[in-house]
């Protein structure tokens, strides 16, 4: 009890507070004293903002953490940055490391593992490092295209300018504006078509069921109809017909003859010629066939 006097207390609290005060500073640069890493190297030539406590990712998760970067002055280009990472974390020979940067500046460390996952590197190893082509660095490649095709914008623009000023565009636009209008107008009307037979379709749909029972009843007044009686009405009607067409073919009877003998064709127009003679000298000299007289004397 003598051992744990206040000198030793304030000695054992200061030593303590020291520790506590490190582990936070460590924390706040995303060390963790208290976990297990395994230390890499990875050179680059320019580390683009690159410090310590960077985190370092692979596929996208956090696997470690940039612990401090080093400048070799005796050789230009040659950066060195010391790389904690996961000690359950395999590093394939081959694998890179690329500096990549988001829209607000924020710099990370992106692990690109190698193509032989069985090949492995040992802790201590150098990566070798290189920047990421993200979406920093091209938009960066795409400024010389851009500055060539800024003339090229220019002049078209211009020609805009021109065309947009020109009143045969602005007809074309009023145009467009009465086409539109036409078009309201006109689906106002098919709007007021669609009520007007919506409100006549079921008197319609009425007539419809009206015209469907009717057809029904033909239908059925057809299907009570028998169709062998008929038929042998119409075959006895066809049999009659074919007989009295056979006595017009034969000689047989009046009208046969007359069909079918040329000397009575031959006397009858000699009776029409005769019957015509005589009418004419009817009409010549009536008083041969008609006398009437006071005297009582005869025409000869």
């Amino acid at each position: 009890m003598k051992f744990f006097t206040n000198e030793v207390k304030i000695a054992l609290a200061a030593i303590a507070g020291i520790v506590i005060l490190f582990a936070g500073m460590q924390f706040l640069k995303g060390l963790n004293v208290f976990s297990s890493a395994e230390k890499y190297y990875a050179r680059f030539a320019d580390v683009s903002g690159l410090t310590a406590s960077s985190p370092v990712y692979a596929n996208g998760y956090r696997v470690g953490v940039v612990e401090k970067v080093q400048y070799d002055y005796s050789k230009t280009n040659n950066i060195l940055a010391v790389v904690r990472l996961d000690s359950k974390l395999s590093l394939p020979k081959g694998t890179k490391a690329e500096i990549s940067s988001d829209l607000l500046g924020n710099v990370k460390l992106e692990l690109k593992f190698g193509p032989n996952p069985i090949d492995l590197m040992e802790e201590g190893d150098t990566i070798e490092g290189g920047m990421e082509s993200g979406l920093m660095g091209k938009a960066a490649n795409m400024i010389p295209q851009v500055e060539q095709m800024l003339p090229k914008l220019d002049s078209i623009l211009a020609s805009l300018n021109v065309l947009l000023r020109d009143s045969s565009i602005t007809r074309s636009v009023h145009n467009v504006d009465k086409i539109t209008t036409n078009l309201s107008s006109t689906t106002n009307e098919l709007n007021q078509l669609s009520a007007q037979l919506n409100h006549q379709m079921p008197q319609m749909l009425t007539k419809v069921d009206g015209v469907l029972t009717n057809t029904e009843g033909v239908t059925r007044q057809l299907n009570e109809l028998d169709f062998g009686a008929t038929m042998q009405k119409v075959d006895r009607a066809v049999g009659n017909l074919e007989q009295t067409t056979a006595k017009l073919n034969s000689t047989e009877g009046t009208l046969g003859l007359l069909m079918r003998d040329a000397s009575l064709y031959d006397n009858m127009n000699a009776t029409m010629r005769s019957a015509d003679s005589l009418l004419i000298d009817l009409r010549q000299h009536p008083k041969r066939y008609v006398h009437f007289s006071v005297f009582g004397k005869k025409d000869r």
